[in-house]
């Protein structure tokens, strides 16, 4: 039987899955309570708490690592805004950053983001704007060298319209490919959330510069009724 992130067994059997309802209840927004009901019955939010995750994006970089195979033993991964940490999780395990995968190297995983966060057993967290003019020096001196793998899952702040949030999406996604190239190893690899919508054209034109292959994919995690999807971009040209 498997352990989790948390150290505990996990398992399914046995257990029936019963759709929760919940009522509006008085002074709360109807789309609040339509959000409170996706999760109490999300699989995925279920299986996050189960399995010791932090939240249920973790499953997006499980498959998409699945898919690509970039978050090997021995990997050095950094991760642009990293709260709550779910994905530095998932790295720790997959790049042996614990050392606990025997015969294996050990890679390094380091997070950035605004705010603090919980720490992650094997990995690093920093209080860091990407965007800064020595952000890309900084995370190099905390690596100790180049990094192997960068990864985003950073959405801005939502306006409430599509079409700017959209724009605001695309407008980090290509600010992080831009670090990405400052701090990637030749052969490295570039992850990041996107939204469809119209405007990534011009990252796909960016990104197929200066790496070998470059995919958009939506992992069965991303809910089906988001336009997010993910730009997988392999085999840095450095």
């Amino acid at each position: 039987m498997a352990k989790t992130p948390s150290g505990k067994n996990s398992s399914g059997r046995g257990q029936r899955d019963l759709k929760v309802k919940v009522k509006t209840a008085r002074g709360r927004k109807l789309s609040s309570t339509r959000w409170l009901e996706r999760q109490l019955n999300d699989p995925y939010v279920k299986r996050a708490q189960a399995e010791g995750y932090r939240g249920r994006a973790a499953f997006k970089i499980l498959e998409l690592d699945d898919k690509f195979r970039f978050l090997v033993p021995g990997a050095r991964v950094v991760d642009l805004g990293c709260a709550p940490g779910g994905w530095l999780q998932v790295a720790v395990q997959r790049v042996n950053a614990l050392g606990e995968k025997s015969g294996k190297r050990i890679g390094t995983v380091l997070g950035v983001d605004l705010q603090e966060v919980e720490p992650v057993a094997g990995a690093t967290a920093h209080v860091l704007d990407f965007m800064e003019d020595d952000a890309d020096q900084k995370v190099k001196d905390w690596l100790g060298g180049k990094a192997d793998v960068v990864m985003s899952d950073m959405a801005a702040a939502s306006s409430g319209h599509k079409q700017t949030d959209h724009l605001r999406i695309m407008a980090l996604c290509e600010t992080a490919a831009y670090f990405a190239f400052d701090v990637l190893e030749e052969g490295g690899t570039f992850v990041a959330k996107v939204l469809a919508g119209g405007a990534e054209g011009d990252l796909q034109k960016l990104l197929k510069q200066k790496f070998n292959k470059v995919a958009n994919v939506k992992p069965p995690a991303s809910r089906s009724d988001s336009s997010e999807k993910f730009v997988v971009a392999t085999g840095f040209r450095g």
